[in-house]
């Protein structure tokens, strides 16, 4: 058995979920080999809002000077992770516009000037060994690290809470990479594994973990040996544990539901688990050892339209349209654009979108991709049962949310439920609200039926009524 890169998994035992999910390839991902450093952008675009939270408080206006890593919004409520400017220059203006989720978002817009404060010069190191849980905390907040693989959430808070749960208390460092479009991890993991492992460390003892996991999945295992060797040095238990790669792995219900497998045959008590992913880790290194906030992140873009797929270091603010020129331009007009991997990517509205701190990859597709075509009747074929991690049912759930489609208005749903047995209608609904909108359902769909979105909106109506 051969990895996406060619190379030879050793025999050991895999870990993996017990039903469902698929085995997810797209060979218009970018290859798993490097990355190359993308050109910086003359103008940076920086949202106030690129974490779960509510928005930024700026501390700049129109016409000041920023320099490079410099706070430019500040984090005021729970949820919010302070904003710095990935180049320096002059806010040049201020823009908004309107998300899908139907907030209004905005941006500082820099002007590429002046000298770099960090580009291309050595930095200072900071020891960290003899700082408390709370110090390092702080750190992590002030610099605005968030989870940078999911919602971006800001990690310190993530960490407070986990402190206060009961031991034993393990975090487990995510290389799991069930996506082919996760292909930026994989190369983030190979050329920062000294300073994930490091940032593994910082993470334990910021979050009173007592030992480190290493979820490594079979198409990655090479990175677990390296890792353990890193981590050896710091005085804390590490051990490494081989999963699938089957999709969705990573998820947090199927790698929980692995990991503690793992913990009964291995006699071990893993207790409350943290999970944290390779960019989170190796932005928490950053803030804590070099006292830097995120300017920029690993981000892989590709796609059947794009000429020249490939992982690329991207300054944060990076127009997505120059991203694509960078790798070549486009075969021919794309069908979609989006962020994300094909399965859960979300749609981008104009190319000067912004990467921020969760976008890790992007990617324009021709017609007949992942979730693309036009959707047809239901023919019954059964194979969203089969590929259900969940056990559900969704073509059931899905003619049971019957007229409501996701951006609709929700009286068809309303009187609809009025209409059925309302007891076979709350069963319907409660049964929907297991699912976890992994989408394996859709990609089998050979009716290209939206049966995840519908379904995951269905339970969220019908839980109001």
């Amino acid at each position: 058995m051969t990895n996406w890169l060619g190379q030879r998994i050793a025999k050991t035992r895999v870990y993996t979920f017990s039903r469902g999910g698929i085995h997810y390839a797209d060979p218009s991902a970018p290859p798993w080999d490097s990355s190359v450093t993308a050109f910086l952008p003359v103008f940076s675009i920086i949202p106030l809002v690129d974490h779960t939270g509510s928005r930024t408080e700026p501390v700049v206006s129109v016409g000041d000077t920023v320099k490079e890593g410099m706070l430019v919004g500040r984090a005021e409520k729970s949820g919010s992770a302070n904003i710095h400017a990935s180049v320096p220059g002059t806010v040049v203006r201020t823009i908004s516009w309107k998300m899908p989720e139907g907030h209004t978002n905005e941006a500082l817009v820099i002007r590429l000037e002046g000298a770099f404060d960090k580009l291309g010069r050595r930095e200072e190191v900071f020891p960290w060994q003899d700082s408390s849980p709370v110090k390092l905390r702080e750190l992590i907040a002030e610099y605005g690290v968030v989870t940078m693989e999911s919602s971006g959430f800001p990690a310190a808070e993530l960490m407070s809470s986990f402190q206060s749960l009961e031991q034993p208390r393990t975090l487990a460092v995510r290389c799991v990479f069930d996506d082919p479009w996760l292909a930026a991890d994989y190369v983030l993991c190979r050329e920062r594994l000294k300073e994930l492992a490091e940032g593994s460390v910082i993470a334990a003892h910021a979050a009173g973990a007592e030992r480190i996991l290493f979820v490594v999945s079979g198409n990655g295992q090479e990175l677990g040996a390296p890792f353990l060797a890193e981590v050896s040095a710091y005085d804390i238990p590490a051990s490494m544990v081989i999963v699938g790669s089957r999709y969705p792995q990573r998820d947090r219900r199927e790698l929980e539901q692995v990991l503690r497998i793992y913990e009964k045959k291995e006699a071990l008590e893993l207790g409350n688990l943290l999970i944290l992913g390779p960019a989170t880790l190796a932005a928490i290194h950053d803030a804590v050892k070099l006292r830097r906030p995120i300017l920029d992140r690993y981000v892989a873009v590709g796609g059947s339209a794009v000429k020249k797929p490939r992982v690329m270091k991207v300054r944060l603010g990076s127009r997505i349209g120059d991203l694509f020129e960078q790798c070549g331009g486009f075969t021919g007009e794309p069908k979609r654009i989006a962020t994300g991997s094909p399965i859960l990517g979300r749609t981008v509205q104009d190319l000067n979108e912004p990467v921020i701190k969760t976008t890790y990859a992007v990617f324009a597709h021709r017609k007949g991709q992942v979730g693309e075509g036009r959707s047809r009747n239901c023919i019954g074929c059964g194979e969203c049962r089969v590929v259900c991690p969940m056990k559900l049912d969704p073509e059931l759930l899905f003619k049971a949310a019957g007229p409501f489609r996701p951006g609709e208005e929700n009286e068809p749903l309303a009187v609809q439920l009025l209409l059925q047995d309302a007891a076979r209608a709350g069963i319907d609904s409660v049964l929907a609200s297991f699912c976890h909108g992994c989408c394996c359902c859709d990609v089998v769909c050979p009716s290209r039926l939206p049966l995840s979105a519908v379904i995951v909106n269905f339970a969220k109506v019908a839980g109001g009524y």
